[in-house]
């Protein structure tokens, strides 16, 4: 699967954001001591406070069962800064535009990782002159 996330990172990075990206270079996935740290890792930083948290859901590859648990959570909790993208061709895309739709009607689910990158920056740059 191609690292979405490395991309997102360098592009954001590159406007300036400070970026928390889940995914490692080396995860030792046989490693079963590894799953809490890394569960817990991503519990942290997706309740800090003022965080935007980006979601991306790419054709191909696993239904991603713990971001959409995470993608929930998150449409639940009105304070929380998202931006939501998922391809045409991920499997469980109309989950993705339903949960989003009833949860915050006008949020909006880009369907390329440009336009959600693009939108992610734009919430960025409104929220750093004091527009929400």
């Amino acid at each position: 699967m191609a690292d979405w996330q490395r991309e997102a990172a360098r592009a954001l990075g590159r406007a300036g954001a400070i970026v928390l990206n889940p995914r490692r270079r080396d995860f030792p996935i046989g490693d079963p001591g590894q799953t809490p740290v890394q569960i817990a890792w991503e519990h942290r930083h997706l309740h800090l406070p003022g965080v935007l948290t980006l979601f991306w859901f790419p054709a191909g590859g696993s239904t991603q069962p713990i971001a959409l648990l995470e993608l929930g959570a998150a449409l639940d909790n009105p304070a929380r800064g998202i931006v939501v993208g998922a391809d045409p061709g991920y499997p469980r895309v109309a989950d993705v535009h339903w949960q989003t739709r009833l949860a915050r009607p006008g949020e909006v689910v880009r369907a390329t990782l440009p336009d959600t990158l693009a939108a992610a920056l734009a919430r960025l740059s409104r929220q750093g002159s004091g527009t929400p």
